[in-house]
């Protein structure tokens, strides 16, 4: 998607910045891991098909992504520019966290169900969360990624929905409340292997629950989040992102030295 492109979070645990093309030499090295491979359910890709790839993950309008990084060194006022290749430097880039949106699998028969569809439909939310670098998993950047993240896609829906219906966004600013469910978001699910114990705990703590279904053909179990309200209440008791009514991470203007393609 293009709507984040000049977007990055801020919080006290981290920083979510858009993926950009100084950042696929760092990726691609991650993804020559064989572990890393398994657990994301990859293939390697060339340096030349990685930077296609991400170029894919800027303009395609069901996709959206950010890379993780070390948060900022002092906590940002409102109206900060961080700046491409500073903030998320190399050394300082920790992983990514994705979101597919596809049709309900209720009107994937509709022609209009490839990518986007009839004004107000439904969609799927499929999240993925990687934590490259070994030496900093357990040390809760994954729940801080994964809460920070589906909060901007909550608050920010309007917007991301109208990219993904349209190509385009019909406003910039964000949905003025977080604790309704929008009605075009039919869940989020995670799809993971079963053996991946830790993952599955992640996302059982946001609220994410097991499908009835087990596990499929390729070992994996699909987990769901249809939010009750339980979700804004663990936004709340997040020390790293705590507001008094809801999410309150600091959007900041991401300035990119590349060029916008329009």
């Amino acid at each position: 998607m293009k709507f984040n492109a000049q977007q990055a979070i801020s919080t006290s645990k981290l920083l979510l910045v858009p993926y950009s093309a100084h950042h696929v030499p760092t990726y691609h090295a991650w993804m020559q891991d064989p572990a890393l491979q398994a657990a994301t359910a990859s293939e390697p890709l060339s340096l030349e098909e990685e930077y296609a790839m991400q170029r894919s993950w800027r303009g395609d309008r069901d996709k959206l992504t950010f890379i993780i990084t070390s948060p900022l060194e002092s906590p940002p006022n409102m109206g900060d520019a961080t700046h491409a290749g500073v903030a998320d430097a190399p050394e300082k880039m920790i992983g990514d966290i994705n979101l597919f949106l596809l049709p309900s699998e209720s009107e994937n028969d509709s022609p209009e169900s490839s990518t986007g569809g009839s004004e107000g439909s439904q969609v799927i939310g499929e999240i993925e969360i990687m934590i490259a670098r070994p030496d900093l998993r357990r040390q809760g950047f994954g729940r801080a990624a994964l809460i920070t993240f589906m909060g901007y896609l909550v608050f920010y829906w309007t917007s991301l929905y109208s990219e993904y219906n349209l190509g385009k966004p019909t406003q910039m600013w964000p949905h003025g409340k977080l604790a309704q469910m929008p009605y075009e978001l039919e869940y989020f699910r995670v799809k993971i292997h079963q053996s991946n114990t830790g993952s599955i705990r992640l996302f059982e703590g946001v609220g994410f629950q097991k499908t009835a279904e087990g596990v499929n053909y390729f070992g994996e179990v699909e987990l769901r989040w249809k939010d009750d309200g339980g979700f804004l209440r663990t936004m709340r008791q997040e020390d790293f992102i705590k507001a008094k009514d809801g999410w309150m991470a600091m959007v900041l203007k991401y300035v990119d030295k590349e060029p916008e393609e329009q």
